[in-house]
């Protein structure tokens, strides 16, 4: 049922989206001459590593790490990777994993491929077994702004609660936090 209702809001929302993307991708190719879309090494089902699709918000050849590692964040975000990334724009390419079955619309957010301290933690509770979402109940409750250990209890507490209502919650929960930049510190 998850997967089914995944794949009718993408087909549904995506052609919306369409000319948004067209204007997105334009405007990362004047701004800077690399590839528009950024593949990132990110952990899925079982902890299996696959590519996610987001707009390149960053500057070529920026360190793979979390972008609150960096030492000067500011200084390897793009312009327009500014307002990709308070807007959440950025992350719309993150469709087409949902499309292929590599993501869902809600569920923990994919950990990058080197964040270790993530991974084990949403192992040891088994998080890890849920496909990951273009948003979950982590970003609803803190975004970039909580610590990691609660960061995963609240993906535990998805994982002990999920049903298409609470999913349906989540995705109207997170349009009103992507309208207000609410959480972004990045």
């Amino acid at each position: 049922m998850k997967r089914l209702f995944d794949v009718l809001l993408v087909l549904i929302i995506l052609p919306f989206f369409l000319p948004i993307l067209l204007v997105i991708w334009i405007l990362i190719k004047l701004e800077d001459r690399g590839p528009a879309l950024y593949w990132s090494k990110r952990v899925g089902t079982n902890n299996q590593i696959f590519l996610m699709p987001k707009f390149r918000s960053m500057k070529l050849n920026t360190p793979q790490v979390a972008t609150h590692l960096l030492q000067n964040p500011d200084e390897f975000i793009t312009k327009i990777g500014k307002f990709l990334r308070k807007s959440s724009l950025d992350e719309v390419p993150q469709l087409w994993s949902v499309l292929t079955g590599d993501m869902s619309f809600v569920g923990p957010r994919p950990a990058l491929f080197n964040q270790d301290d993530l991974i084990e933690l949403r192992t040891k509770c088994g998080v890890h077994l849920l496909r990951p979402g273009v948003t979950g109940w982590a970003q609803i409750n803190g975004r970039d702004e909580i610590a990691i250990p609660l960061k995963v209890q609240f993906d535990e507490y998805y994982l002990k609660n999920q049903s298409l209502v609470f999913d349906i919650k989540i995705i109207f929960l997170t349009a009103f936090k992507v309208l207000k930049s609410d959480g972004v510190t990045h």
